[in-house]
């Protein structure tokens, strides 16, 4: 006989009890079983996806330590510290700084226009170039001793930003945005010769010797000689258009110069003829990011005990021979500022606003401590992001000076963060250390002085 509604119903409420019971003898069994812990230390699942930890963070704090140089009690900062010759590895620097003057140099930063230049202190003067074609000598007790615009006769205000500077003995040499490298009287500001670049001249030079290194148009690296102002040589590079404002200097080693080209190209030359001795690069990309299509070199390149470190601002820092460019390590970490080699270590702050530390010997990491990012905090609004500027190391720290309005200072063994100092207006340039004294350009077109 076939079942009726009813019957099926009944069925239904019964299967649907041994069900139910099923299930909660199920989970009284569950929750009667001894929970197991497994050992280990407990990380949130999110660590994996915010960082790229090595083996190196595990290291003890014994393995981290690291033997600075002695401090030097330094009169003068006149040229880039890339080549040996013209760095102090350890300034003396107070533990406490206290701002003792500011002074204004002229434009400050805006839409168009920025300040790239690191102030140069030589002789009992600090020179500085504005976001255009201001150039200012200030004593270093904070008077002005003279202003002097470069601008040229066959140029108008505004059309160019950016430049360098450089001291070698009586000679102020300014590289500009206006495609010129120009020569000036320390003492007066007056023009000893002026050299069309044939390109923008956004690049600091260097004065070794006889002859001014210069970078112009990221893919052209002159030769000019000092006293009359003469080209003596060029090299040349692969063009790009994806370039960042500000060159870095050529270092000046062993016989050579290297230059820095916006392909992410480095290529070594003898000093005197400009014949090329090697090319090395500095490509790789981190993957996701957008700065990652832009190849140039940003982190300073710096010659030590043979080797040259620079980094670019896509996520790669490599070492390579000073002698021959051959490829001793590459890390995984960018640098959009200083490569500074200290004691075994190589410091510099990282295409992801970190401070990191790296072993000089093979390029791993051994920490890293993370700097303000974003200026807006909200994810819809986080597009621009603060500027660092660094590191420097001084009176046994290093020093970071950033847009945010703060210089901080920290512990090179560990990355901790030892003190903070306040910056009015925000850093544009990285701090200069001479006489005990640091200096720094900020945003708003003023030069700051701390002790």
């Amino acid at each position: 006989m076939g079942r009726t509604m009813g019957d099926l119903g009944m069925v239904w409420n019964t299967r649907k009890r041994i069900l139910l019971a099923t299930v909660a003898l199920t989970i009284v069994a569950a929750c009667s079983e001894r929970e197991i812990i497994l050992p280990g230390k407990r990380e949130p699942v999110s660590a994996a996806l915010t960082t790229e930890a090595t083996e190196a963070d595990a290291l003890t704090e014994a393995a981290r330590d690291i033997a600075l140089p002695p401090q030097v009690a330094n009169a003068d900062a006149a040229q880039s510290f890339g080549t040996p010759a013209f760095r102090t590895d350890h300034p003396q620097l107070g533990q406490t700084l206290t701002p003792v003057w500011s002074v204004d140099i002229g434009d400050g930063d805006s839409r168009k226009h920025r300040i790239v230049a690191d102030p140069v202190v030589s002789g009992g003067r600090v020179f500085t170039l504005d976001a255009e074609t201001t150039v200012t000598a200030v004593s270093t007790s904070g008077q002005v001793l003279w202003q002097r615009d470069i601008l040229t006769e066959r140029a108008r205000g505004g059309e160019g930003t950016g430049g360098g500077l450089a001291v070698d003995g009586n000679i102020l040499f300014v590289s500009s945005g206006l495609g010129t490298l120009t020569a000036l009287d320390v003492e007066t500001g007056g023009t000893i010769w002026e050299q069309e670049l044939e390109a923008i001249g956004v690049g600091r030079p260097t004065a070794f010797e006889d002859l001014v290194y210069v970078m112009a148009g990221d893919d052209t690296g002159w030769a000019i000689e000092k006293d009359s102002g003469r080209i003596a040589w060029q090299v040349t590079s692969s063009e790009t258009r994806t370039n960042v404002l500000g060159g870095p200097a050529p270092i000046v080693t062993d016989g050579l110069a290297v230059f820095s080209f916006g392909s992410g190209e480095m290529q070594a030359v003898f000093r005197q003829g400009g014949l090329r001795r090697w090319d090395a690069s500095v490509l790789g990309e981190r993957q996701g990011r957008a700065l990652s299509k832009v190849d140039d070199v940003t982190g300073r390149p710096i010659a030590k005990d043979g080797v040259i470190y620079a980094g670019n601002q896509s996520g790669r820092t490599v070492a390579v021979n000073a002698g021959s460019g051959t490829p001793i390590w590459t890390s995984p970490e960018g640098a959009i500022d200083t490569v500074l080699p200290v004691s075994g270590s190589v410091f510099l702050i990282s295409d992801r606003n970190e401070l990191v530390r790296l072993s000089a010997e093979d390029g791993s990491r051994i920490w890293g401590t993370r700097l303000p990012n974003f200026v807006k905090d909200r994810p819809a609004r986080q597009s621009e992001v603060f500027a660092h500027h660094g590191p420097v190391l001084a009176g046994g720290r290093l020093l970071v000076a950033s847009s945010d309005d703060t210089l901080r200072s920290f512990d090179p063994v560990s990355g901790g963060l030892t003190g903070r100092t306040e910056i009015p207006g925000g850093a544009t340039t990285a701090p200069v250390v001479a006489g005990q004294t640091l200096y720094v350009v900020s945003r708003k077109g003023q030069l700051l002085a701390y002790r």
